[in-house]
């Protein structure tokens, strides 16, 4: 699953990340609503999480911009204002949830679920490319019908590949939603978890599934 988290207050905004990070979301950064809009425009997120005060556009307009546009990706409203009024207009302007500063992380993770539970009610829950299915709610993996067992960081990399099977995916891509940029692009470790999940993918069946592409990165398809 992937955040856009955007928040003007740096200190706040590290520790939602790491919070999030715990539970294995992506999470991207922005702290001005100029580049918020703009990124979550240019990029699929599974949730926004929205602060309303903010540098350039407010929480408000962009929550509105996005639903104007036909973006129906699921907004949490994260504001210090906890009258009313405030909260009436957040809603009306297209967000789904809104939480007050300062909140419990308990209940501020319960609605980042809850918000992602709901998006799934929506799409499938379950991605299937050939005899592979991924249960995107159990977070397990079946290859016909039997079940493999995925380490947290393997199931986010599979599941990223399965999302954007048929695409070439470069390791700058998988260091950005997988691990966050924290590593190089380059790193040895993608080459090490890539091959992680091709053992226990591909090993023993005839059609391959991750495929390596020298000098580029990677494609997930049917042979």
């Amino acid at each position: 699953m992937r955040i856009l988290l955007v928040e003007d207050e740096r200190k706040l905004s590290g520790v939602i990340k790491r919070s999030l990070n715990e539970f294995n979301y992506a999470v991207d950064l922005a702290n001005n609503g100029d580049d918020a809009l703009f990124i979550a425009e240019s990029n699929p997120y599974d949730l926004i999480i929205l602060d309303i005060m903010l540098p350039g556009k407010d929480g408000i307009s962009i929550c509105r911009n996005l639903r104007k546009n036909k973006n129906d990706t699921p907004i949490l409203m994260l504001t210090a204002r906890d009258d009313e009024e405030d909260k009436v207009t957040g809603l009306d302007s297209g967000a789904d949830d809104y939480i007050t500063k300062p909140f419990s992380y308990p209940e501020f993770l319960a609605r980042v679920r809850a918000l992602l539970r709901r998006k799934n009610t929506v799409k499938t829950t379950r991605l299937k490319i050939a005899d592979l299915e991924l249960d995107q709610l159990t977070r397990k993996a079946y290859r016909s019908g039997k079940e493999i067992e995925l380490r947290p960081t393997e199931y986010s990399l599979l599941e990223y590949l399965m999302n954007n099977a048929g695409q070439v995916i470069t390791r700058t891509m998988i260091s950005d939603h997988v691990w966050n940029g924290d590593f190089e692009a380059f790193s040895n470790v993608i080459n090490v978890y890539v091959n992680y999940l091709k053992k226990k993918i591909d090993y023993g069946h005839s059609k391959q599934l991750i495929h390596s592409l020298r000098g580029v990165g990677y494609m997930f398809k049917e042979e």
